[in-house]
């Protein structure tokens, strides 16, 4: 059974959401505040959390960043309107998803089933796990992105970015092409700045001889230039 995380200080986010994860199997348990938000995320065994940005003791950015110091799991984040800074940073550490309230339950649930769906489809898919270009080497299966034989700390959609890319030297590809790739048949919500700031995060992660070769294709989107 798929056991999801619930952090929110709002009991009635519990309340109403819960049912509707009861309705589709799927259990969950629910926690209130940051601190015990990030305790139970690093401690227990979900295969997906529900992240409030706005909790006590703890804001649900930092819980991200911390979560994603040591695990990969599934984060959908929750924000108020108006909350798009807070919602490009949590893209940025590495979210999945995010969602504005008031929110459908319903809404939650599809969101769910899309994430879950992505990351099955990826470890599914029959490509090659790790790509490597001289000294650069991206491994998509263990989510992780070497520099002579050195581990470089970034969040899986910067090397899920990174390992399309990769993947597809010398070919460009649009913005809209790289949030359906990376974030699924769903991604009209999400920011197509989102994707130049990945990219600047990518390009800050590497030499200057290895940044330059993602090259930004001006009104379309980027390209990995091998033959440079």
């Amino acid at each position: 059974m798929i056991n999801i995380l619930v952090c929110d200080d709002d009991i009635s986010v519990h309340t109403s959401l819960g049912i509707y994860l009861e309705d589709n199997q799927y259990s969950y348990t629910s926690v209130y505040d940051g601190k015990e938000s990030l305790q139970h995320a690093l401690s227990g065994n979900f295969d997906l959390i529900i992240l409030d940005i706005m909790m006590p003791y703890l804001s649900g950015i930092d819980v991200c960043k911390e979560i994603r110091k040591v695990s990969k799991i599934p984060i959908i984040m929750l924000t108020a309107k108006g909350e798009e800074i807070d919602v490009l940073l949590g893209l940025e550490l590495g979210a999945d998803d995010y969602i504005v309230k008031p929110f459908n339950p319903r809404e939650v649930v599809a969101r769910i089933k899309t994430v879950l769906r992505r990351i099955h489809d990826i470890s599914e898919k029959n490509i090659r796990s790790v790509i490597s270009f001289y000294d650069l080497q991206v491994n998509i299966s263990n989510y992780k992105m070497l520099f002579n034989n050195k581990v470089i700390n970034a969040t899986p959609k910067e090397i899920e970015i990174l390992f399309l890319l990769l993947n597809n030297p010398g070919i460009t590809l649009s913005r809209d092409e790289m949030l359906d790739k990376i974030w699924g048949a769903d991604y009209t919500y999400v920011d197509r700045r989102t994707i130049d700031t990945h990219i600047n995060r990518i390009r800050s992660h590497l030499p200057k001889e290895y940044a330059d070769r993602i090259q930004s294709v001006y009104g379309v989107g980027y390209r990995f230039e091998a033959g440079l």
